[in-house]
């Protein structure tokens, strides 16, 4: 065959614009296949060589060291082929921490799983940011049990991956969607409803409910995007503003938390005037996010004090409510955030729902204690006002520290030990792309994206979200 270039036995010379068409394991992969494919039967020494049952060489072409090879231009058609068809494959394999049993953190591992499957009325999502809060550490270790029957899973949970918190850039949308389209920035959350729940954010694609989404604005990372939804959402919709405007006293117990945060910047954009309680290691941020005035609650005692609120946000509920009624105004509200300080209040079964269960049922009788509206706003609306808040500059996501993917185990536990000023997050898409099957290292970011106090590394007792 005149002028047909030839793959010689030795080695291939296909152009190299061919060869780089998909990556280094997946160009191997196709080689390694074209040949089974076109050698089956006898074992090929460096080129491509004739069917054993060929008699004599092909027609067209040449000899070499006794054995018929291909030429290039067909080879290199098998060679693309099968590279798609890896490729292809590829592409529907992502990364992602996998939950097989509860337990403490070290029972969640990395792994390579299937791409999540887009329901008409979703999007695909890739992850670049995802975020842990309390939430994600009660769904990790099955404590209380009762989460386990809300539907996380009785025995191991239903959902392989952890995580709802995420921010990325839409991959593609199911053929229902209509708000967004590929390429757009968005965050929001992966779950509806129960949030003690996995919601597989901690992955390199997750797939979300397009009301469940709003556009990142372009004045924030998406670390600081990812650091929103839960706590943001927490914030907004207990914070009542006819409460919290002009001329009304807010006190937010736990204000350096990951709601705290939120709800500190919150009452200062509706006009209030603010006071922050937390350790006084967190003050100076506490401070940087609005407060008018700061209380250490290790020296302090704010039901104590003489002062007097029109509302109390109480995010660790580390006070009876007839404590916090001494810093009420007659008129005034109190609103429990609440959690198990991660394992630390209630029993294994319940934890702290039955102090729910009390303050819901002394709520007809005390005027001061909030029951929840039934004009609550939808997801997509409140993620609407978050991204308001976000654009205009009135709400500044606080990070606290960074973790790779491989560093899931270590957040949380970093969450857990109570130091956390704002919000720990996950960085997923420009994480280093290290061995599957490896264990977890340490590798934190020790630089906060938006605010740092100092003392970081002084240890300090349990008291935000």
């Amino acid at each position: 065959m005149a002028g047909a270039r030839h793959l010689e036995p030795g080695g291939s010379s296909a152009p190299r614009s061919l060869l780089l068409t998909c990556g280094a394991s997946a160009r191997s992969s196709a080689r390694t296949a074209v040949r089974e494919d076109l050698t089956s039967g006898h074992t090929a020494t460096g080129g491509v060589e004739r069917m054993p049952n060929q008699s004599a060489p092909v027609a067209g072409y040449p000899r070499s060291t006794g054995k018929s090879v291909l030429p290039i231009d067909e080879f290199a058609k098998y060679d693309v082929l099968t590279c798609r068809k890896a490729a292809t494959a590829q592409e529907n394999i992502m990364r992602a921490v996998v939950q097989d049993a509860y337990g403490s953190p070290d029972v969640l591992k990395i792994q390579e799983i299937d791409r999540p499957a887009v329901k008409d009325d979703e999007v695909l999502v890739r992850v670049h940011a995802a975020s842990v809060h309390p939430d994600v550490w009660h769904v990790v270790s099955g404590r209380p049990y009762v989460p386990r029957l809300m539907g996380a899973g009785l025995l191991r949970p239903k959902i392989r991956v952890p995580g709802t918190d995420m921010a990325g850039r839409v991959e593609s949308v199911g053929k229902n969607v209509t708000r967004f389209q590929a390429g757009d920035e968005v965050f929001g959350e992966a779950l509806w409803g129960n949030q003690w729940r996995n919601g597989g954010a901690f992955a390199e694609y997750v797939s979300v409910s397009q009301d469940a989404l709003a556009l990142k604005p372009g004045n924030v990372t998406f670390e600081q995007a990812a650091a929103v939804p839960t706590s943001g959402l927490i914030a907004l919709r207990n914070l009542q503003e006819g409460r919290s405007g002009p001329g009304r006293s807010v006190l937010v117990n736990g204000a350096a938390g990951g709601v705290g945060a939120f709800a500190v910047q919150l009452a200062k954009a509706y006009g209030a005037k603010v006071t922050g309680v937390d350790h006084h290691t967190k003050l100076d941020l506490v401070r940087s996010l609005g407060a008018d005035r700061v209380i250490d609650y290790t020296r302090e005692d704010f039901t104590r004090n003489g002062e007097r609120y029109d509302l109390i946000f109480d995010i660790p509920g580390n006070h009876s409510f007839a404590d916090c009624r001494r810093a009420l105004m007659p008129e005034g509200a109190y609103v429990l955030i609440g959690h198990d300080r991660f394992g630390d209040v209630g029993g294994r079964r319940l934890g702290s729902l039955p102090h729910f269960f009390k303050l819901m049922a002394l709520s007809p009788f005390r005027s001061q204690l909030s029951t929840p509206s039934s004009s609550m706003p939808s997801r997509k609306d409140s993620m609407a006002v978050l991204r308001e808040f976000l654009e205009t500059g009135r709400l500044t996501p606080v990070v606290d520290r960074t973790y790779s993917l491989e560093e899931v185990p270590e957040a949380i536990r970093y969450l857990a030990g109570g130091e956390a000023r704002g919000k720990v997050v996950i960085t997923v898409w420009n994480a280093p792309r290290s061995s599957c099957e490896g264990p977890f290292y340490r590798r934190a970011t020790r630089t906060p994206y938006v605010r740092r106090t100092a003392g970081a590394g002084n240890r300090t007792p349990r008291s935000n979200e």
